[in-house]
């Protein structure tokens, strides 16, 4: 237990740091030797490496669309509930985000407008790993679908069989989604980002992943004309604010789901309470025992931190200096305080709202900022997969109104062009007499 009072700034910086990344230098040249060997050979890079990482043996890479309608019939009956309830829950949140458009006269004459359109093509990435993720296909495609993407191609990595688990087809299948690819890792977004002989590319990359996915996507979002990507990430996190109100049970329980995302993911406690912060770390000793992913979990809680501050005001101050991905509020009047948490990539207020709410089933987006990038990222949302543009329309009339200061800031720019495109608009008789005969 730390007492964050009694420490320097430079101790407070350091209590807040995050698990260290893989050596950048090795990892970003190991990245950039696979982008290079799918842009050189396409398909036949994708099937080797599919081979030589996930001990599969592929003859094709797309998975066969009729496998896809097949699903429903195979899946347990309550993972296809919860996965309905999941989706349903998520497309009504996320169609409540559409955006308006405007349309503003900003002087006589000139109007001025924004609009929105859905992006053309999304990739969709889709870790594989220890366990399957049909939340994240719900969080991404139905997202996609709720913004009217024409083309959402989804990418995962396949078992030793060549396979990919029902829960992830089933999503699929309720995002509309028919193009899934079985390739993962750095390889599966130099595909999204520059195609191939089976995939097309698309305009934006989204999903987390592993290093080398998240250095993938930095990677190609620095290619001329490459794609965009959803945000910078690293390691999962949650921080939980609790005061001596707080059940402490609830608090290691919170801690814990974090901690089994990964080795590398970091569970922080912040309270003005010592008997909370001592009884917390005695719950999470014993529930750890009873996890089937415990050895994940212990290498996580080993970058935990339980921090002792005077009060519940400094709390606020620890956390929006750590910008978690995940806050979780555990205090009297929770809600009162949220004008005060400037930075976190989702929040979950009151102790009845756990951080697995978010991850699964409440209906908000939980692709979110890491590693302090909440502090000027947000998290994922409709908006994301759309684009907005402006439209501006002027009448003779309008660009009469405005011309002169057009003109005017031309010429202090020193741009001859820009104010001759005014200049001889408003100068050429033929546009003088249609004016004058009321053909604005």
């Amino acid at each position: 237990m730390q007492i964050w009072s009694r420490l320097n700034k430079q101790q407070q910086q350091d209590l807040l740091s995050r698990p260290a990344l893989a050596d950048s230098q090795s990892l970003s040249d190991t990245v950039s030797t696979i982008i290079e060997q799918v842009k050189t050979d396409g398909d036949k890079a994708l099937l080797a490496l599919t081979e030589r990482f996930d001990g599969a043996k592929l003859a094709n890479l797309r998975l066969h669309d009729v496998s896809i309608g097949e699903v429903a019939t195979l899946l347990e009956p309550k993972v296809k509930k919860a996965i309905d309830q999941a989706y349903a829950n998520i497309k009504s949140f996320h169609q409540a985000q559409y955006p308006q458009d405007v349309k503003v006269e900003t002087t006589p004459g000139v109007v001025c407008e924004l609009k929105h359109a859905p992006l053309a093509s999304v990739g969709l990435y889709i870790p594989g790993g220890t366990a399957p993720l049909p939340s994240t296909v719900l969080m991404l495609g139905a997202t996609a679908q709720v913004a009217g993407c024409a083309r959402s191609v989804l990418c995962t990595p396949p078992n030793k069989k060549g396979e990919i688990a029902l829960e992830i087809r089933y999503a699929a299948q309720l995002c509309g989604i028919d193009e899934i690819y079985l390739v993962g890792g750095a390889q599966a977004i130099a595909a999204l980002a520059l195609g191939t002989e089976s995939i097309e590319k698309v305009d934006k990359i989204f999903g987390p992943g592993n290093s080398f996915v998240t250095e993938a996507k930095q990677q190609v979002s620095r290619i001329p004309a490459g794609p965009a990507i959803d945000m910078p990430a690293g390691p999962s996190e949650v921080l939980v604010i609790a005061d001596k109100m707080a059940n402490p049970i609830y608090v290691a329980a919170d801690l814990l789901s974090q901690a089994e995302h990964g080795a590398d993911s970091q569970a922080v406690l912040v309270s003005d309470s010592v008997e909370l912060i001592e009884a917390t770390k005695l719950q999470v000793s014993a529930q750890l025992a009873t996890l089937s992913r415990q050895n994940i979990a212990e290498k996580a809680i080993q970058h935990s931190r339980y921090i002792l501050t005077d009060n519940i005001e400094q709390a606020f101050t620890v956390s929006n200096a750590y910008g978690p991905e995940h806050l979780i509020i555990q205090i009297e009047n929770a809600r009162d305080s949220l004008a005060k948490l400037t930075n976190a990539g989702s929040i979950f207020v009151g102790q009845w709202s756990p951080e697995s709410a978010g991850d699964y089933a409440s209906g908000t987006n939980h692709v979110l900022p890491t590693y302090g990038y909440a502090r000027n990222y947000s998290s994922l949302g409709l908006a994301d997969f759309m684009r907005r543009f402006t439209v501006q329309e002027l009448t003779y009339q309008g660009l009469q109104n405005i011309g002169d200061a057009i003109m005017d800031l031309a010429d202090a720019e020193g741009l001859d062009a820009h104010r001759q495109a005014v200049a001889l608009r408003l100068q050429d008789p033929a546009n003088q007499t249609s004016s004058d005969n009321g053909d604005a």
